[in-house]
This record gives structure tokens, C-alpha cells and sequence, in this order.
């Protein structure tokens, strides 16, 4: 197939282009002026500098192509101006999704986020973790960048009303090699490894290999329905932070974090750390968006996209292995890091 991408230099973008160069198909991808391009080095594909604004160049870019994956989008959980994360988000999407139906593109894959979806209920004093149609209302949406992507997947929603053969995944918290900048989650593992991480709180995410997550932009092209959302996580994914540490603690022999901090005691610091980020212009350590989506488990069940996509299921273990192994051989990691455990 000839596929066009955005957002190929991003984590899951980059792993995608490699899986999909992989698979035979022929790539075109548009990357912002000074993206990091290491990871895409070896990979046969066509690449042109651009943004989500400019519609002419991406109906020119999009022409001949089969199949769409728009994986593009301003992550920042803290900025001195939102409007060019809603501009890029929001009307990005909406230029990518109508460009590429006038191309005649058969499927365009949206990438979305797991915080779109509903947050989990409690059944019994235990977490039922949320699928695809567990309800959600715009207050879940704490902070700008997930209102951006919220918006954003009601734009493709409604695209697809219209006709657009649009599939939405929804990945939920990956992890794995090529994070070169990295995401939040993979700060997670780079602080851990560098001794930076001496509490942690009572959360949890699906955890899911960044692999998997590219396999399933694929898989989604190829057997998604239209209109349709995909959560793309691991079913044994579901693990709080502290399980989190345990793992890696075993992977690396560095001792997990021992105290564990309450959620104001959290959210009081990121008010801290955000104040001091209005006087000095660098992006706080604690943001106060991350401490709030943090107050919840984010469980969620991938068994749609197991079901009618046939996404793997690479175990979490492997993924944080995966992940402690690019980190340490890539200079993430200050004294090397202790050598991981098989």
C-alpha cells in the first residue's frame, strides 16, 4: 500500500514507519521544520517538511495514497499559550482527515488517546476497567491536552458521520525502544533508572509495548470499521505505578521508590512547580494536568481490538525490558545503568 503518515517522528510514529517498511508498503511522511529524524535512519521513505495548517500540501502529499495515519499532535501538558495546540490539534485533524478523503484514501487511522474514553468504575470495590463505550462527558477532560485530543476525536467522529472512512485507535500507555524525547511514560522508567523517582503515587495505567501499539495502527487499516474506535492496550496491562517499579526494580536491581505521597500532596507541588514556570519559561517537573489525570486508575479492557483486529499481546514485563534497554544504550541514563536482567 502507499501510506502517508504524519507525526512519523514521534514515538509511536517512528515505530510505526519501521513496522510498516517492514511489511513492504510505501511511505510518505510529513514532519514539522527541526523534528528529530534519528529514528527513521534506514527506513526507505519520502519526507517533506510541513504542518497541519498547510491543507495544499497535504492534499499534494496525499495524492496516489491508499491508506492515511494521522498520529501528529502538540503533546504538552504545560505551555505559556495553548492556541497552537488547538490550532494543530483540533483543525490539523480536520485538514488531514478531509485532504486525505479527497486524495481517496480507503482507510484514514486517527490516533486518538485512551483518555477519551470513560474513566473506570468501581464494581464491588474493584476497578472495571472501561472499553470503548463506557460513557465519558467533557468534565473528565482535565487539562488543555486532553481537551485538545477530546475535540479532536469529535472532529474525526464526525467526519466519519459524513462518509470518511475514518478508524479511531485510542492507545493507552506504551512503552518500549525509539521514545527519543521522551513521553511522560517513558520519563517515568528514565527517572527510576536515574534515581529521580523517590515517591510515587496510587495510580495506574494500561501498560502496552509501543510495538503492539504499531502493529495495531496496521491491523486497524486492514480490518477496522468505519466510524469505529480501538482501544489499543495490553489485557494483563492494567498494573498500578508501585507494580510498575516492582518490575523494574527486578529488571535493573535498583531499589523501587518506598513511600508512596497523597494526591494533594501531589497536586499541592504541581501548583508549586507550575508557579515557578510562569516566572522562569521552562515546563514545570510536576504538572498540575499530570497530577490530575494521575487521581485515577486508567484501566481499560483492549478486547475489541484483540477480537476484530487480532492486535498481540506482547507481556508488560517485555515492554519495560525493552524500554530500560533502549534507555540505558542510548545515554538516557547517567551512570550507564545496571545491565538487565533476562
Amino acid at each position: 500500500m502507499n501510506c502517508f503518515l504524519t507525526g512519523a517522528s514521534g514515538f509511536i510514529g517512528a515505530n510505526l514507519v519501521h513496522e510498516l517498511a517492514l511489511r513492504g508498503h510505501r511511505i510518505k511522511t510529513m514532519v514539522r521544520p527541526g523534528s528529530d529524524l534519528q529514528e527513521l535512519e534506514g527506513v526507505n521513505c519520502e519526507i517533506v517538511q510541513g504542518d497541519l495548517l498547510q491543507r495544499p500540501l497535504l492534499e499534494r502529499m496525499m495524492r496516489g495514497c491508499d491508506w492515511c495515519f494521522h498520529l501528529a499532535a502538540s503533546y504538552h501538558l504545560w505551555l505559556p499559550d495553548y492556541s497552537l495546540m488547538y490550532a494543530a490539534n483540533v483543525e490539523g485533524t480536520r485538514n488531514v482527515i478531509e485532504a486525505a478523503a479527497i486524495a481517496g484514501c480507503s482507510r484514514i487511522i486517527h490516533t486518538s488517546t485512551a483518555g477519551c474514553i470513560g474513566l473506570p468504575n468501581r464494581s464491588n470495590g474493584e476497578i472495571a476497567p472501561s472499553n470503548e463505550d463506557t460513557p465519558v462527558d467533557l468534565a473528565q477532560m482535565k487539562g488543555h491536552y486532553k481537551l485538545s485530543k477530546w475535540r479532536s476525536e469529535q472532529v474525526a467522529l464526525e467526519l466519519a458521520a459524513k462518509g470518511m472512512p475514518v478508524v479511531i485507535v485510542n492507545p493507552t500507555a506504551p512503552v518500549g525502544r525509539r521514545d527519543n524525547k521522551p513521553t511522560p511514560t517513558g520519563q517515568i522508567i528514565v527517572d527510576f533508572l536515574n534515581g529521580r523517582m523517590p515517591a510515587y503515587m496510587d495510580t495506574g495505567l494500561n501498560w502496552v509495548h509501543v510495538h503492539d501499539v504499531a502493529v495495531g495502527h496496521i491491523l486497524a487499516a486492514e480490518k477496522g470499521r468505519i466510524g469505529q474506535r480501538y482501544i489499543l492496550g495490553h489485557a494483563e496491562g492494567n498494573w498500578t505505578l508501585k507494580q510498575v517499579f516492582d518490575v523494574l526494580e527486578a529488571l535493573t536491581g535498583r531499589p523501587a521508590p518506598k513511600r508512596r505521597i497523597s494526591y494533594g500532596m501531589a497536586l499541592t507541588a504541581a501548583y508549586i512547580s507550575e508557579g515557578c514556570s510562569w516566572l522562569t519559561g521552562h515546563p514545570p517537573r510536576v504538572p498540575i494536568s499530570g497530577v490530575q489525570m494521575a487521581k485515577h486508575k486508567m484501566f481499560f479492557t483492549p478486547s475489541k481490538a484483540i477480537c476484530e483486529l487480532g492486535m498481540p499481546q506482547t507481556p508488560p514485563r517485555q515492554a519495560l525490558a525493552d524500554a530500560v534497554e533502549w534507555f540505558q544504550r542510548n545515554g538516557y541514563v547517567k551512570d550507564g545503568g545496571k545491565k538487565t536482567q533476562e
